[in-house]
């Protein structure tokens, strides 16, 4: 992959002289979905499809962006001077989003540079490829510049620049397991505190399946910051009647025992959503590390209701993998991951079963959507590197 970047670097820019080659992963979340945002834990992992990104130093402040996703654009230029979102060159928010929220930390970029991108892992699909872009980005800086910052430190500066210069109301989580990924291990984090441990995943026998429903879909456009603002409604009522912080402090019991003091019914739905898929990820972590895979399983299928009834954010795509998924003998577990809305499930599937998976599930997606959805057998891999 180095030498055709390089090669189409050279075709767009005039040469590949003095050119850096980098690449930052994609990500899966196992299980606990839209928890990130609500004080709880998370479980994702780095993949080994992601960005690849070529960069050169320039010696004025000028910025030329080209993404071979995106040939029909070209090139697109910008400037160090003027580090503001632009409607018409979309991609091109994600780079300089992060260039602005270094600039916001104190860490003036010195240099104009081109910016060549690359990714294999499907657009709008919820596999993280904003975040692989952001997080990308930042190492870049990191490597040009010698700025003095952590892989956590560039998770974070990624999340502040979807958050405050694209407006998406995201998370943590997907920086993170892109900059902290490790090869044959999930991040279990805990997004309150910022405490995290890797869990390493033994499949034996077994493979993580993708599957992409090819619906497109934009987070910012989407319920997203509906479903965040819900969340905060119900949090806030929970306040007058028990001390805590985020949803992520309650048990089970403890919501079951409170939720009346959540006014609307809605925002009780979403706010049990929350609370019980952070106590299915706990729960999950311990199954996997008694190598209790069935379990892990049975808690993925579970989240997927939760997401389904209470969080109202699969749709009839997501629910139809998932639904032909559960139908396949040698699937241990299958489920929505990403924000929803469209994107991607993830199941464990037997390695005996990925044909038969792909077929049936494939067969049943095409007649009932009627268009395709495309399968991906993953493996999880290593955060951001040099080429």
């Amino acid at each position: 992959m180095k030498e055709v970047i390089l090669q189409k670097f050279a075709e767009v820019f005039g040469d590949a002289e003095d050119v850096q080659v980098y690449f930052a992963p994609g990500r899966v979340n196992m299980i606990g979905e839209h928890t990130d945002y609500n004080g709880g834990h998370v479980f994702p992992c780095a993949l080994t499809i992601g960005t690849y990104g070529a960069v050169r130093k320039r010696r004025d402040r000028k910025l030329r962006f080209y993404s071979m996703n995106f040939e029909q654009l070209g090139v697109l230029e910008s400037s160090l001077d003027e580090l503001k979102p632009d409607p018409k060159a979309d991609w091109t928010n994600y780079p300089k989003g992060v260039m602005w929220a270094f600039e916001e930390r104190g860490m003036q970029v010195p240099a104009g540079m081109d910016i060549l991108l690359n990714g294999n892992i499907p657009n709008g699909s919820g596999l993280s490829s904003s975040a692989s872009v952001e997080v990308l980005t930042g190492y870049m800086l990191r490597d040009l510049f010698g700025f003095e910052v952590s892989n956590q430190d560039l998770a974070l500066i990624g999340q502040y620049s979807e958050n405050h210069f694209n407006g998406v109301n995201c998370g943590i989580m997907d920086q993170f397991a892109i900059a902290m990924g490790k090869k044959d291990n999930a991040i279990f984090l805990d997004t309150a505190a910022m405490e995290f441990e890797y869990a390493p995943i033994r499949l034996e026998g077994a493979k993580l399946v993708i599957a992409c429903s090819n619906k497109k879909r934009g987070l910012g456009d989407s319920k997203y910051n509906e479903r965040r603002s819900e969340c905060e409604t119900a949090l806030a009522q929970l306040q007058q009647v028990i001390g805590i912080e985020t949803l992520g402090d309650l048990n089970e019991e403890q919501f079951e025992l409170y939720k009346g003091a959540i006014k609307d019914e809605v925002c009780q739905k979403r706010a049990r959503h929350a609370v019980y898929e952070n106590r299915r990820t706990v729960r999950a972590v311990e199954a996997l590390k008694q190598n209790d895979i069935e379990a892990f399983g049975r808690l993925m299928n579970e989240s997927h209701i939760s997401l389904r009834d209470d969080y109202e954010v699969t749709g009839e795509e997501l629910d139809t993998l998932v639904e032909e998924a559960w139908k396949v003998d040698g699937v241990i577990g299958s489920r929505m991951t990403g924000a929803g809305f469209g994107g991607c499930t993830v199941s464990i599937v037997k390695d005996e079963a990925i044909d038969a998976f792909r077929e049936k599930v494939g067969q049943a997606y095409l007649k009932k959507i009627g268009y395709a959805a495309d399968f991906y057998a993953v493996q999880i891999g290593d955060g951001p590197v040099k080429l």
